[in-house]
């Protein structure tokens, strides 16, 4: 049987038999000269910014610059971002994308839960004059709505020590019902011009520009008839919404007709609200018509109603414990100092007192002047995140903001798939 030379053992006799034809004992394989014939072990280093590696490097297998399979030779790596390393100019690794730029309170970028929550109060905190001055307006005219409402309905609410006939508790029902549509409906007016006069304030924020009280007021003075003709509009459509389901028992005088219509309102009144709640931003960063502001909040809510109805609902939640928090304190002083005590609050009779009518509206006055422009920023962002998602407005927002897509300011890009750069309006 005859040797294949690949076969031999490194160091062992190349002719492979002895003089006799027999083949001579196994010698131990003499292992130094097979080390002193081998390279020396390589050693994996990165290499420098704009370094390639030498031609010999780049044969084919899985190396650092060798070809996968489906790529062309010569392909490197680095993804959408460009760069041999992962990004523009930078060195080492396969990095993500840079950060994206933040002229003010948020990044140009999609933005998360917790991204719009800290955009809305940092406006707050950076434009705070010109926040509270025009949620302080606001929030006096509504809390003086809610004091006249309380005093309408005060012999209303009253509740009677003795017992009542099912009749009786269904009007007492249709009452308090009333009672709670027309503070939900007078807050919700309050909130729809507060996130009207407020929206400027948050665009400005977001272009890390500061602004006076007299400069926005001069600046939203024109679009104040538009504004007012599409908080009408958005009022009318929450009633119809809202009340429709309930209409007839209030009609007939049935309280329980009336209470069971009142959850399909909610759901229709969430729906409503939901579509159209980007309507005023846009009407007033775009500049545009009553009728195309409804259309743009149709339009960039579709897709997203999911989204934007949880965002909304965990900003109420957070803003109605901040007013419970603020208004609790001012309550127990009204009743301390009410003739009647805890007695008055039992059976009603405290809503005829001026005493804690007023010391409450106080209360209520503080809490809304705070929580109102928290909502207000929060659907401001909204609308400006789900433009950067469906227009890539962050690339004009950049633009605005005087940062360019490279450099240390972090980089604006656009998104995967998505549309060029947005129109202002």
């Amino acid at each position: 049987m005859n040797d294949s030379p690949g076969w031999a053992t490194p160091g062992s006799p190349s002719d492979g038999e002895g003089s006799d034809g027999s083949r001579p004992p196994a010698q131990p394989a003499d292992t130094s000269k097979w080390s002193a014939s081998q390279p020396p072990p390589g050693q994996w280093s990165s290499p420098a910014a704009g370094q390639t590696p030498p031609p010999q490097q780049q044969g084919p297998g899985w190396g650092p610059y060798a070809p996968r399979p489906g790529q062309q030779p010569g392909h490197q790596p680095g993804g959408p971002y460009g760069g041999p390393y992962g990004h523009p100019g930078g060195a080492g690794g396969w990095g993500g994308p840079p950060p994206a730029a933040k002229p003010g309170v948020i990044p140009l970028r999609p933005l998360g839960l917790g991204e719009i929550l800290d955009g809305a109060v940092s406006s707050l905190r950076g434009h705070w004059k010109t926040v509270l001055s025009v949620s302080l307006v606001a929030a006096v005219l509504v809390q003086l709505g809610l004091l006249g409402v309380q005093r309408l309905m005060r012999d209303r609410l009253v509740v009677s020590p003795e017992p009542t006939t099912p009749g009786e508790l269904a009007d007492t029902m249709g009452d308090t019902l009333i009672a709670g549509y027309a503070n939900y409906y007078l807050q919700l007016l309050g909130l729809l011009l507060v996130t009207g006069l407020l929206a400027g304030v948050v665009s400005s924020a977001v272009l890390g520009r500061s602004t006076t009280v007299a400069a926005h007021l001069r600046g939203v003075r024109p679009l104040v008839p538009r504004m007012l003709g599409l908080v009408g509009l958005l009022l009318l459509g929450s009633l119809a919404a809202g009340l429709v389901p309930v209409l007839p028992g209030l009609l007939t005088g049935n309280g329980v007709l009336a209470v069971l219509g009142a959850p399909v309102g909610i759901v229709l009144l969430a729906w409503f609200f939901v579509t159209f709640v980007l309507a005023l931003p846009a009407l007033m960063m775009e500049r545009g018509k009553v009728a195309d502001a409804l259309k743009r909040s149709a339009k960039l809510v579709k897709g997203s109603w999911w989204r934007i109805f949880g965002i909304s609902a965990l900003t109420w939640a957070i803003t109605w414990i901040t007013s419970m928090i603020i208004a609790v304190p001012f309550a127990a002083v009204a009743v301390l100092v009410s003739p009647g005590g805890l007695s008055d609050i039992l059976d009603g009779t405290s809503a005829q007192s001026w005493t804690f009518l007023l010391i409450t509206a106080i209360g209520g006055l503080i809490s809304l002047t705070i929580t109102v422009p928290m909502q207000t920023g929060v659907t401001s962002l909204l609308y400006i995140d789900q433009r950067i998602r469906r227009e890539a407005l962050d690339l004009e927002l950049a633009r605005a903001a005087g940062v360019h897509d490279q450099g240390d300011h972090g980089a604006v890009t656009q998104r995967p798939g998505g549309a060029g750069p947005a129109s202002g309006g």
